[in-house]
Order: structure tokens, then C-alpha cells, then sequence
């Protein structure tokens, strides 16, 4: 790659239903982006690390009735990223400015008007790519389902979904904190020997575990008072029955049905549940909550425990932006493990 060429990632069509392809992107080569280039208040951004996240799927859609918009194919792929100013014409940002945000276009350079982008510092135990795990939107979206809405106490038991993921190991190691009982759904060895390490009390391999229903009552023998949902589908519905009276669902995410087709979406059978034990389940989209005091005490929470030790996160980075449309797709099946990001370039490169 040469100062005056670009990698460009861009989505060929929408894909309404199903599961997308490899073929529904386009990899180019484009000429790059140039401090000469830059109008008033427009910065010239190149690429540390771009985030992988499973809402980035119902981007591709084409529907016009979602909280955040679809992506127009033939332009490029757009989510959260972490990455160096290396021009600017906005007095507000210098050359060598760390910045993070939601407008992060899939190219290895690109240029934007600064507007929803902030400066942060590397160093100090946090790396820039820490702002896409241990303290990005994951671990934010945990914070938010588990303190913020779910309100948990000390000696309740919480059943987290997915709890070797980018949001689930933050939940646990949130839930420990407060003195919770902890159990966690993963779906490898190598997933449940992670989430017991980072302090579940119990966790269950979903994917071996022959009958669910009993595991999750063998390891939560109280019931759960908090169910934290990112993946629905079965899992959701087994969760409904071992739901405690008055207990509390938070959902960021129902993962399992992002490729469903009407044919096969799963049709929760325990809907009654509901009522019956007067369950409150409160969907939730992260970004209403940067603006409320939750994401400062969020930010002062979690980097204290993470420089300290307290906290632990993994991160699934994959090498090479060109490599960018697959380590999406992989979400879907379930090969990240941890935080899926791509590297595009070191702080250092002078490219």
C-alpha cells in the first residue's frame, strides 16, 4: 500500500433476509484521500482499528424503519473505528489527534467533517484500540443493560448470553462486582474456560449441553432475577421459563435471528411466562445513553478496574482491512472469540 492509494470496502447489494455472502462486498483500490483535499472543518483520518458488531447486519438490509440507517450499496461500509488525525482543517483537531466514533468509513484512509468525532488519549495502560473494547460500545451496551436498566443486587443471579462476547464478558465481570450470582452461556471449551476465568460462577457450552433447561437450572437452583439477551432465538425462550417472579430481561441484541427468513425465525413458545411471573423485558439501543451521565460513570468505572486489574478484556483482532468483510460474517457463526476488530495500521506507519 502506497501514501496515494487506498483499500475501499464496499457493499455490492442489501441483503433484506438471510445470510449474506462474501460476494455482497467489493474490496477496491482507490486513490487516496490528501491534506489538499481537505475543505473547512474536514479531517483527514487513516485507520488504526475498525469494529466488527452484529448491528452492523441490519445495515444491509435497505430498510428504511431501523434506529440507525441502511448503508447505500456502492458506498463505503461505515461503523465504529479508532484512528489518527493526519491533516486537518478544524482548529479543533491537530495532526497526531487520537480520535473514536460511529462515522468510521471501511477505507485505510478517508475524509470527513469532524462533527460526532472525539479525541482520546493513548497510554497509561489503555491502547487506542481499547476504545473499541474495553472501554467501545460493547462494553458500554453491558453496562447499560446490566446497571442501568436491569438495577441488580447483590445476591441475585444473572444468566448472561453469549458471555465470552464483546458485550457478555463485560456483564460478568459487572455482575461480579456487585456481588452477583453469575452464569454464562458460551458455545466452545475454550469459550466457557474463558468466562470462568474472568469470575462466572457457573457456565454452560450451549452448543454441547444436551438439555439446557436443566443445566441452567442445575447451575442457577434460585431462578434468574436478570437475563441479559444477545442472542434470542431458543436461548430466549429457555430463559423465559427459568425466570424468577418480577425478574428483569435486558436486550441489546437477538444475534441468532439477524439472517432469519420468516421460514426459519424461531417463534418463542413460553410468551406467557411473562405474565404470569410479571417479567419486565426493556430493549434498549446503546447510543440514547452517551449523552446521560451513565457513559461518564461508565468511562470512570471501567478504566480504573481495567489499569488496576480488576477488569479483563479480549480482543479478536483480525490483520489486514482487506480482511474486513469476513471477520463480519464470522459473527454470525460464532467464530469470534471476544471482541471481533480489524487492524488497519499501527500508529507509527508512515505510509
Amino acid at each position: 500500500m502506497t501514501a496515494n492509494s487506498n483499500i475501499s470496502i464496499k457493499l455490492v447489494r442489501n441483503v433484506p433476509s438471510g445470510t449474506p455472502t462474501i460476494d455482497d462486498f467489493q474490496v477496491e483500490t482507490v486513490d487516496a484521500p490528501t491534506k489538499e483535499s481537505l475543505k473547512d472543518n474536514q479531517i483527514l483520518v487513516r485507520n488504526l482499528y475498525l469494529s466488527c458488531d452484529p448491528f452492523l447486519r441490519g445495515r444491509m438490509t435497505g430498510s428504511r424503519n431501523s434506529y440507525v440507517a441502511s448503508f447505500e450499496p456502492g458506498n463505503p461500509i461505515e461503523g465504529f473505528g479508532v484512528g489518527i488525525v493526519e491533516a486537518s482543517a478544524n482548529p479543533d483537531f491537530s495532526e497526531g489527534d487520537i480520535v473514536t466514533g460511529n462515522r468510521f468509513l471501511w477505507e485505510t484512509r478517508f475524509v470527513t467533517n469532524s462533527l460526532g468525532f472525539v479525541k482520546v488519549s493513548s497510554g497509561s495502560g489503555i491502547s487506542a484500540g481499547s476504545y473499541l473494547g474495553v472501554l467501545g460500545m460493547p462494553s458500554f451496551t453491558a453496562y447499560v443493560g446490566l446497571i442501568s436498566i436491569s438495577n441488580p443486587k447483590a445476591g441475585e443471579t444473572v444468566l448472561v448470553s453469549a458471555a465470552s462476547g464483546a458485550v457478555g464478558q463485560m456483564v460478568v465481570q459487572l455482575a461480579k462486582a456487585r456481588g452477583l450470582h453469575v452464569v454464562g452461556l458460551a458455545g466452545s471449551d475454550d469459550k466457557v474456560d474463558f468466562v470462568k476465568s474472568i469470575g462466572a460462577d457457573a457456565v454452560i457450552n450451549y452448543k454441547t449441553t444436551i438439555d439446557l433447561d436443566a443445566a441452567i437450572k442445575q447451575a442457577a437452583p434460585n431462578g434468574i432475577d436478570i437475563y441479559f439477551e444477545n442472542v434470542g432465538g431458543e436461548l430466549f425462550d429457555i430463559a423465559l421459563k427459568n425466570m424468577n417472579t418480577f425478574g428483569r430481561i435486558a436486550g441489546c441484541g437477538m444475534i441468532s435471528q439477524y439472517n432469519a427468513t420468516p421460514e426459519t425465525a424461531y417463534y418463542i413458545k413460553n410468551i406467557m411466562e411473562i405474565v404470569i411471573k410479571r417479567i419486565t423485558i426493556s430493549g434498549f439501543v446503546v447510543s440514547d445513553y452517551y449523552t446521560k451521565p451513565d457513559y461518564k460513570n461508565f468511562i470512570q468505572e471501567v478504566s480504573t478496574k481495567f489499569k488496576e486489574g480488576e477488569i479483563t478484556y479480549k480482543l479478536d483482532e483480525v490483520v489486514g482491512l482487506e480482511n474486513a468483510p469476513q471477520a463480519l460474517l464470522d459473527l454470525f457463526e460464532g467464530k469470534n472469540f471476544g471482541k471481533r476488530v480489524v487492524k488497519v495500521s499501527d500508529i507509527s506507519d508512515k505510509q
